[in-house]
């Protein structure tokens, strides 16, 4: 395993690691927030966040993935000064987007609640989150100059930080909030986003300064190749930035269209507003939470491949774009089956665990297969952005969502699936666009994939921790009956069928030959340790 790989692969883990945990935050923060709101007060919540999350991918407009992209290719040719400048131009483009699509939401919130959602009690919460709008957006100028260096380590701890300040603004809000009403409330657990963003953005600027300082010494006055004009660095930025923007709208768009769709079929079903609005929030803020946990590895790997690749391409070197592709889509696929498998095995024990609803537990059985292809996404779309070539992940998603679109309109409609249907049309509609993502990393890149790795030992795997999983969830269910409370009880049941899992996974792993020496050891911190621990009981090979 060449160091570049090594650190490439490190870059992805330390952000994997951070997002790891931010996301357990962000799981005990929904806990709280299910406690306190209740399944109707989340589904205001989630009104709000398909128009935030929409805007904010227009009010971004796919620059930083261009900005890492440019930065890296001028890095790579010691071209400091060039690189700096490009930041430069970039920053300037999201400040000024930034603050124009936050003004355009806090002046538009009533009319989208009005006439897109239909619930004027979603006024509230729009009109709390618009101010993020504006911090994350220059905030997510100044991760994409830290990603163009391969340096992973600001984004990581930016990401922390934004989520700690916005889960103890929120709770904060909500409490204060809610003797007002639900509308309040949620408005106050919206709010968390805009101090969370705040904050990441304080912290970056101050660590920004500082490695600025140092580029400038690096750059010295000697430039090594021609400066270009503004103008073009802005076409070049726009060029891959628009790209990126449409395959980034597309899911936010298609989680509008469920915004759309899901209640109304929902209704169309038999089911009263009400009703709809708490399975809604049941699929959207409860499974769906739980099944995003597992892609923030999958956005860990995306991230840092785009510089990654982009340096590989400059560089000229097609082994290296052929090694990164192979070790991103193994990782992937290593723990995303597991994870998928998991889910559904522990689907309600899991929504009781974290939200205390049973009920939510049938919509994360069906949205928990939606792992593998999700995670398989994102994943080969940082591979092809970071070949130049950002439309095709955007036309892949849209065929995927187009066809989720349709079969969530009929399947949703069925009174037996209801949310299920929902969920098993994500499932197929993000399955296509994966598949289409792989034939072109394998089109563009000659990668090919090898079955026994990527198919026959994960499965091998899999296949021996859901039956120990089931058995373990089970009979410690049995066991402990008698002796706990039913809360208590599924508490560790669940933790420890989870616990089990992963180390027999794990374990047959590294048996099987599925996970190798050079793999492990690219484990930030702790690699060399794992692998002299195995070792010792002779149960890994070299490569």
């Amino acid at each position: 395993m060449t160091s570049s790989n090594v650190s490439f692969v490190r870059g992805a883990a330390i952000l994997a690691l951070t997002g790891v945990v931010a996301r357990v935050i962000g799981a005990v923060f929904r806990i709280i927030l299910a406690a306190i709101l209740g399944d109707e007060g989340i589904g205001l919540y989630q009104y709000a966040y398909p128009i935030y999350s929409t805007l904010l991918v227009i009010s971004t407009a796919g620059v930083p993935v261009a900005l890492s992209k440019i930065m890296a290719e001028k890095i790579a040719l010691n071209d400091y000064n060039e690189a700096l400048r490009v930041f430069r131009i970039a920053f300037a483009i999201l400040t000024l987007s930034g603050l124009v699509i936050a003004i355009a939401l806090l002046l538009g919130a009533e009319y989208i609640a009005l006439y897109l959602v239909k619930d004027i009690k979603a006024y509230y919460p729009l009109l709390a989150v618009s101010p993020a709008i504006f911090f994350v957006t220059i905030m997510a100028s100044l991760r994409g100059f830290f990603q163009g260096q391969q340096n992973m380590t600001p984004t990581a701890v930016s990401q922390l930080l934004e989520q700690l300040v916005r889960v103890g603004f929120s709770i904060f809000m909500v409490v204060l909030l809610l003797p007002l009403g639900l509308e309040y409330a949620s408005a106050g657990a919206t709010s968390g986003a805009s101090a969370g963003g705040l904050a990441g953005l304080v912290m970056l600027g101050l660590l920004y300064f500082r490695r600025r300082r140092l580029l400038t010494n690096e750059a010295g006055a000697v430039r090594l190749t021609e400066p270009e004009t503004a103008f073009k660095i802005i076409r070049r930025i726009f060029s891959l930035a628009i790209p990126v923007t449409i395959g980034g709208l597309v899911i936010p768009l298609i989680n509008l269209i469920d915004l759309a769709v899901v209640p109304r079929q929902l209704q169309a079903a038999g089911f009263d507003i009400e009703t709809a609005r708490a399975l809604y929030g049941q699929l959207t803020g409860m499974a769906g939470s739980v099944v995003y946990f597992p892609n923030v590895i999958a956005l860990a790997l995306s991230i840092s491949l785009v510089p990654s690749i982009s340096e590989a391409v400059t560089l000229g070197n097609r082994t290296l774009i052929q090694n990164r592709s192979n070790i991103a889509v193994k990782l992937t696929v290593l723990f995303s089956l597991p994870s998928a498998l998991g889910l559904f095995l522990l689907a309600e024990p899991i929504t009781v665990l974290l939200f205390k609803n049973a009920q939510a537990g049938f919509a994360l059985s069906y949205l928990s297969w939606s792992v593998i292809p999700l995670c398989l996404y994102v994943t080969t779309t940082g591979l092809i952005q970071g070949l130049g070539k950002p439309i095709i992940p955007a036309f892949n998603m849209l065929y995927g969502g187009i066809v989720k679109t349709v079969l969530a309109w009929f399947l949703t409609a069925v009174p037996s699936l209801n949310v299920g249907g929902a969920a098993l049309a994500s499932v197929i509609g993000i399955g296509v666009a994966a598949a289409l993502n792989l034939y072109q990393v394998h089109r563009l890149t000659g990668w090919r994939g090898s079955i026994r790795e990527l198919v026959l030992l994960p499965l091998a795997g899999v296949s021996l921790m859901s039956v120990l999983v089931y058995t373990a969830y089970h009979g410690l269910t049995y066991i402990g009956e008698p002796m706990l409370s039913s809360g208590r009880l599924n508490a560790v049941a669940t933790l420890s069928a989870i616990i089990i899992g992963i180390a027999v996974y794990g374990i047959m792993l590294l048996l099987s030959g599925g996970l190798t020496k050079d793999e492990l050891v690219m484990v930030p911190y702790f690699g060399p340790y794992l692998v002299r621990l195995v070792e010792r009981f002779s149960i890994i090979r070299d490569s």
